[in-house]
């Protein structure tokens, strides 16, 4: 399902539209990758993605991706690209707003098998 449009999008406003953490929400598509926006707070589960590299670019609050090896903190205005089958755990104490850009078949769990994994929504 395409939802290209040349208008612009008001992050503000998408962000508006949904409470849900974890989900992310698809709000563009370019070259095959979506972008998405999330909410995030806690910890999510260890993962990571064969195919992918998923970007992850922290909008408000402070994001630590954690790495078998190192924490690395992301704050506001900053980003992290998680190489594709680099196992990973994001953990938020406070909510955190991101904006993803990933391959269009990513799943948000990656190779873990958990009921926390959503299929992409368009808002």
């Amino acid at each position: 399902m395409s939802q290209l449009s040349p208008d612009k999008i008001s992050l503000k406003e998408k962000f508006a539209l949904f409470n849900e953490q974890w989900e992310g929400k698809v709000v563009a598509e370019m070259n095959g990758m979506y972008i998405k926006l999330a909410r995030l707070q806690g910890e999510f589960l260890w993962h990571s993605h064969a195919h992918e590299d998923e970007m992850f670019h922290v909008l408000e609050g402070e994001l630590t991706m954690r790495f078998r090896d190192r924490d690395v903190t992301v704050g506001q205005g900053e980003c992290i690209v998680v190489p594709r089958g680099v196992e990973h755990m994001p953990i938020c104490p406070e909510e955190v707003k991101i904006m993803l850009i990933e391959p269009k078949g990513t799943v948000n769990t990656g190779d873990a098998d958990s009921d926390r994994r959503v299929e992409p929504e368009w808002i």
